[in-house]
């Protein structure tokens, strides 16, 4: 009789697993070649963050290179098949941002801030039309800050604070006509503030403290 009832429960598991395949664990990551929710290209940018900056060891790897949603990965949102947020902040992200995110042609948010990263801030970034929030600050990010980030039309907050950024202010910056914040304090910025950034008709914060300006 006991018998019988273990079969009857483990019969019905099978049938309950078969009706609602949903249910079941999501796929195994392999490779972004069996992605379907992003493109692989947009994949193997994730990647390529992952691999460059210590994924195994951050405070939150979850779902990351574990399963083929690269969408429910943590700090990942997506929208309409792309990505279009990376929220990674405070993290404990070691090593350097990869230029390959330069792919995501939907992002609109990236949230690096309060990690460990060092190196320079890819002048590949500037290839982000949507961008519209960038957050690097309080990291160790060295080199000066690329032009090319004078060319992004949308975005509105340029937080990069409290880094090793050396060189003079570039004066592309001016061209952020939707630029609402501008923190650049905490530096080692150098050379006179361009008289460009007088044309950031949206500006409401600018911080250029605890730097060598003259």
């Amino acid at each position: 009789m006991r018998l019988r009832a273990f079969v009857i429960l483990g019969l019905a598991i099978l049938i309950a697993l078969t009706a609602f395949p949903g249910q079941a664990q999501a796929a195994t990551f392999t490779s972004c070649s069996n992605v379907s929710e992003i493109p692989a290209i947009e994949c193997e940018s994730l990647v390529a963050l992952y691999n460059t900056t210590d994924g195994p060891n951050w405070t939150n790897n979850s779902g990351w290179l574990e399963t083929d949603t690269p969408c429910s990965w943590h700090g990942v949102t997506c929208n309409a098949g792309y990505v279009t947020q990376v929220d990674l902040q405070n993290n404990e992200l070691k090593g350097k941002i990869p230029v390959e995110l330069d792919t995501l042609s939907d992002l609109t948010d990236l949230r690096l801030n309060g990690n460990d990263l060092k190196g320079s801030i890819p002048v590949e970034l500037g290839n982000l039309p949507n961008l519209t929030y960038l957050y690097l600050s309080i990291n160790q990010l060295s080199g000066s800050i690329p032009v090319g980030l004078g060319n992004l039309p949308n975005l509105t907050y340029l937080i990069l604070y409290d880094n090793e950024l050396s060189g003079s202010i570039p004066v592309e910056l001016g061209n952020l006509s939707n630029l609402e914040v501008l923190s650049l304090g905490g530096n080692e910025l150098s050379g006179s503030i361009p008289v460009e950034l007088g044309n950031l008709s949206n500006l409401e914060v600018l911080s250029l403290r605890s730097n060598k300006l003259s």
